[in-house]
């Protein structure tokens, strides 16, 4: 997120990444986990612009894709984990050693 063309974009999410961490330290020991979750891409959102091309509608991501990590992050199966920084797109449960 450091490079051209992404202001305000990537300094709100290095923001994001900085604030977990210190939430996640602030939270230690409270039974709260913090975690971070992307897409692992653009996504299909109102925010893509009527002209994007085709060829480049073809790789974006649909909204979906975060439904097998949050269900994760959910469920009691995450206990003991925190600070985990997920990528939906990629996304394979720790200690599973077969995709999502």
């Amino acid at each position: 997120m450091r490079r051209r063309g992404f202001v305000p974009y990537g300094p709100s999410r290095a923001a994001t990444d900085a604030m977990s961490h210190v939430m996640a330290a602030d939270l230690a020991g409270t039974g709260v986990d913090v975690h971070l979750l992307l897409p692992g891409g653009s996504t299909v959102t109102g925010m893509i612009p009527d002209d994007l091309p085709e060829e480049a509608r073809g790789g974006l991501l649909e909204p979906g894709v975060m439904g097998p990590a949050i269900r994760w992050l959910c469920s009691p199966a995450s206990r003991g984990h925190n600070l985990l920084r997920v990528v939906a797109r990629d996304f394979v449960p720790p200690g599973d050693p077969s995709p999502a």
